[in-house]
């Protein structure tokens, strides 16, 4: 058995190529990341084929991702907080605060779960109306979101600890965690919605189980002996200053996520108003479809996080400068890329989750506005990645909220009232945010912290 300082060595990313060390990551990780996205995508796609009702159901589940990202947020806040830390106290040899950390996190994220399912289950109906939901899709979303909310602090867990296994270097055991819950999600999938015609019921409960059994197998790891930090009981003993630190670099993710939910709310709000239940329908797809070609890209962004904040906390500022050149250039070709398929093929993509069509004329527009200028999202992306990876929690915050709370919200409310615009004008403020806010964040990365790199030696 490989003792702690043979582990340690072989995952030391201040040794090796930079590049290599982020694709030892990235590309397990990114994996992960599309399996994982293909707990709700899955949902989507079987919910889609449901006879008779599949466009009111498919809205109705739409109308529940506000209240999901919530609850991804809180993992965001823990465990996109507490990470990052972990890499910078490992990198400094200083692996039993690292062990705090984890434990702290842990503790706050069993809390949380706890807490969100008591209170999301008492304001769940009033959430969904204000959310857009009408009589017609209340239904749906109703019984979806009470089934997920049962299961929270499974997905707290599922999500927001996984993170500690790939800051350690583990990226293909993170990759199995989310691989065991997702294989489960798909066989059980069919079998709940159809088989026992559970319908939207079906696809909730399919979802719990699977992040139930990814969440054990988290804890397995990271209490075993593979593993180079492990979640021990003395970990668990709250430390206001330790929860402070790992909050307020946690706030970037939990910001990211909860500004994400409130534009979905804003989103899902206008287009009931201005174009009803059809057009919320759409925004579902145009979500499911951004979720699915953003992976690699976020796959890429976090794998770097670690790497870049061991060689900071290690000192190799030259081995950080390379990591993110490196990080950048990826991040633009692929999203670039990615802007020229959806915009010429739009259709396809729809018909991944509207079997029968219904939603491919009006969606084809609407899908071709918002996806324009894709690539410049990838700087917001690329930016944030750094200024979490190195512990400048405050930057990475205030670029999270300016991007979709200062730019989007605002938009959505006001480009619909413009010249007629109407719909069209709500799905126009995603790509105004993406120039605007992407040049803000990457711009301000390099003007603050590259003179940082460049000045400090070892």
């Amino acid at each position: 058995m490989a003792s702690a300082s043979d582990k340690n060595q072989k995952n030391d990313f201040s040794q090796g190529s930079i590049i290599k060390n982020i694709l030892s990551l990235a590309l397990p990780m990114t994996l992960a990341q599309l399996i994982n996205v293909l707990y709700n995508i899955v949902d989507r796609i079987y919910i889609g084929r449901i006879p008779h009702d599949a466009t009111m159901a498919l809205t109705g589940l739409g109308l529940c991702l506000p209240i999901i990202s919530m609850v991804i947020a809180f993992a965001n806040l823990f465990g996109m907080g507490g990470a990052p830390l972990c890499s910078i106290e490992r990198g400094r040899g200083n692996e039993e605060e690292a062990e705090a950390i984890m434990g702290n996190s842990f503790v706050m994220m069993v809390i949380s779960g706890l807490v969100l399912t008591v209170v999301g289950l008492a304001l769940k109906r009033p959430m969904l109306y204000l959310f857009g939901a009408s009589d017609a899709t209340i239904p749906y979303a109703d019984s979806y979101i009470t089934i997920y909310l049962l299961g929270s602090i499974f997905v707290m867990i599922g999500l927001g600890m996984n993170s500690f296994i790939n800051s350690q270097g583990f990226g293909k055991i993170g990759m199995l965690t989310v691989l065991l819950g997702a294989v489960t999600n798909i066989i059980l999938d069919p079998v709940f919605i159809f088989t026992f015609h559970l319908g939207v019921q079906g696809a909730a409960w399919a979802t719990i189980i699977s992040q139930g059994l990814s969440a054990l197998w988290i804890m397995r790891f990271l209490t075993g002996d593979q593993a180079i930090l492990k979640l021990r009981k003395k970990a668990f003993r709250l430390k206001g200053r330790r929860i402070l630190q790992i909050v307020g670099l946690g706030l970037s993710g939990f910001t990211m996520s909860i500004t994400n939910s409130l534009v979905q709310i804003m989103y899902n709000a206008s287009l009931a108003l201005f174009g009803g239940d059809m057009y919320v329908g759409i925004m579902t797809v145009v979500n499911s479809v951004r979720e699915v070609i953003s992976l690699p890209i976020n796959g890429l962004t976090n794998s770097s996080q670690p790497v870049m904040g061991f060689n900071y906390g290690a000192g190799e500022y030259k081995r950080v400068k390379q990591a993110i050149i490196f990080m950048s250039v990826v991040s633009v070709a692929y999203t670039t890329i990615m802007w020229s398929l959806v915009h010429g093929f739009p259709e396809f993509f729809i018909r991944i989750f509207n079997h029968e069509g219904d939603l491919v004329a009006p969606g084809i527009p609407a899908m071709q506005i918002y996806y324009f200028g894709f690539f410049m999202m990838s700087l917001q992306f690329a930016g944030q990645a750094v200024f979490v990876a190195l512990g400048k929690s405050k930057n990475a915050v205030f670029f999270s909220i300016f991007r979709k709370v200062i730019i989007v919200i605002p938009l959505i409310l006001i480009l619909p009232k413009l010249f007629g615009l109407g719909v069209k004008g709500i799905f126009m403020a995603e790509p105004v945010s993406n120039f605007a806010g992407g040049l803000a964040c990457y711009i301000t990365m390099l003007v603050t912290v590259w003179p940082e790199l460049s000045g400090k030696k070892k």
